[in-house]
């Protein structure tokens, strides 16, 4: 298959503007096409990632990408899929997010060779635009009714959108114009939601550089899963690419919990596996879904993209240590990722550690009695050791890099004793 072939194999191409154009642009040379994104927090989520894949399947097919952070329309906010009005941030908190923004997407390209991967940042030529020039180089070119027409602005009439956010797909179209002129960027990719904001560069270019400009769009389809519920939402919040925010023994979770049903779409659109790879994985899900190989196959691959192999490797470690109950042989760090979300007890400095009265204090088991029969019939596990003895008291043996005791009631309650 070719490039686009793949994409339609992969169900990653939602709308294009001229479907025979791009497949002869892209046959006839090596094509510099961007994708960007706002900086609208100090981090991505995995509902970001999509679009910069796909622009990284183009860099492996042999184009360029162009990677574009927003620090300038950042500062305005788009309207698509708003209900209302962003909240402004500072100058600070904008150029502080570009450049965490920067560097989670330097991990996904290669910046080397002939297409090499190229970051920008559109605060570098709209940054300096004066009102004057914006106007009359721009706002010229743009009808009132043609920008009344888009449904990012149509939705929002009746509950009211500002002049600033009403400006934001002309800003948008600079940014096309711009790497047009200078790049000879020929193609924009993106989320489905930004359709308008690509058309409206594409008529920026023919208008500015004649009928004769040859450019293009393609967007991509929102995930979704199929149980209806969104994609990339945990009981937690948001799935980030930020490890001091999702960990990677989290991020790790959340794609091997994926669905049989939404497995082998998540292996196409999200994972660089060939389609024979793809294909003997989604075999496996309907022949012996028990093994979980694919869940394990996408798992690995997005944690390996976002985190690293070191990063994968403590994740596996984890997850194998708490199956198996052994956690005595992780490291404090490996407890933190691993236990994030469990309950925990910081005992006093002079509380005396017997272990029924932990139970008790730590509110593992509800009573004395019921901590003393947990602990004969064997449920209690200290740091995956079972302890049967009823007068026995937690020592600074039991205690992983003297920071945690991990005890376990029956199969799966854990609770983390931390010391202070």
């Amino acid at each position: 298959m070719d490039l686009l072939q793949d994409l339609q194999w992969r169900g990653i191409i939602y709308q294009q503007t001229d479907e025979e154009g791009l497949k002869e642009q892209l046959q006839k040379e090596a094509t510099a096409l961007y994708c960007g994104v706002d900086p609208t927090a100090d981090s991505m989520h995995i509902g970001h990632l999509l679009p910069f894949l796909t622009l990284r399947r183009f860099q492996k097919a042999g184009h360029k990408p162009i990677i574009l952070v927003g620090g300038a329309t950042g500062m305005i906010g788009d309207p698509s899929g708003k209900t209302q009005e962003r909240q402004l941030q500072s100058v600070e908190a904008i150029q502080h997010n570009v450049k965490c923004l920067q560097k989670q997407l330097e991990r996904i390209f290669d910046f080397d060779g002939e297409n090499g991967a190229v970051m920008t940042n559109n605060y570098d030529w709209i940054g300096s635009l004066d009102m004057i020039t914006f106007l009359r180089d721009y706002g010229k070119h743009i009808g009132i009714n043609y920008m009344l027409a888009k449904d990012t602005i149509a939705s929002r009439l009746d509950t009211g959108i500002s002049f600033t956010e009403f400006t934001y797909t002309i800003l948008q179209a600079i940014d096309f114009k711009h790497l047009y002129e200078n790049f000879n960027c020929k193609i924009q990719l993106g989320g489905s939601d930004q359709w308008g904001n690509i058309i409206t560069g594409l008529d920026l270019i023919r208008k500015t550089q004649g009928e004769g400009a040859k450019a293009y769009g393609l967007t991509i389809p929102l995930v979704t899963k199929s149980d209806g519920t969104k994609f990339g939402k945990t009981e937690g919040g948001a799935v980030w690419l930020d490890a001091e925010k999702t960990t990677p023994y989290e991020f790790y979770q959340f794609w091997i919990n994926t669905a049989d049903q939404d497995v082998v779409n998540y292996l196409k659109i999200f994972t660089f596996l060939s389609k024979e790879e793809i294909e003997a994985l989604e075999a496996s899900v309907e022949t012996e879904p028990h093994l979980r190989k694919a869940q394990k196959a996408l798992a690995e691959e997005m944690t390996r993209l976002v985190h690293g192999q070191e990063a994968l490797d403590k994740a596996i470690n984890i997850t194998q240590a708490l199956f198996s109950g052994n956690v005595k042989e992780l490291s404090a760090n490996d407890i933190k990722q691993g236990f994030k979300d469990v309950p925990s007890y910081v005992p006093a400095a002079d509380e005396e550690l017997s272990l029924v009265e932990v139970l008790v204090n730590a509110k593992i088991s509800p009573s004395k009695r019921q901590a003393r029969e947990d602990i004969t019939n064997g449920a209690i596990s200290i740091n995956g050791d079972k302890v049967t003895d009823l007068s026995y008291v937690l020592s600074v043996d039991d205690r992983i890099e003297d920071q945690f005791t991990v005890i376990r009631r029956g199969k799966k309650k854990y609770t983390l004793i931390q010391y202070v």
